[in-house]
């Protein structure tokens, strides 16, 4: 395996990770910056009003997009997989 085919199973893996995780956190930042807002227009300071919510559209947004996140991750491992021959040499 040469050093070129290295970095690009690597770039693979990391564009692969950054492409499941971007949902996720888009969905995570949106929530924060609406309990931000929703914590500045009604002047409450308390630290569970915004965690809370944020934490939960956190997990319903795992929960929902876990199908595709796993059909994702297969397809990344099968393609890795079918050419695993490329790289043995």
């Amino acid at each position: 395996m040469t050093s070129g085919q290295v970095v690009e199973v690597l770039r693979d893996a990391l564009m692969a990770a950054f492409w499941m995780a971007l949902p996720l956190l888009a969905i995570g930042f949106v929530a924060g910056i609406l309990m931000s807002l929703i914590q500045v227009l009604t002047s409450i300071q308390d630290t569970a009003f915004g965690t809370v919510p944020r934490l939960l559209v956190s997990l319903a947004s795992i929960l929902i997009l876990l199908p595709w996140l796993v059909h994702r991750s297969m397809s990344y491992t099968i393609d890795l997989l079918a050419n695993l021959s490329r790289y043995g040499h």
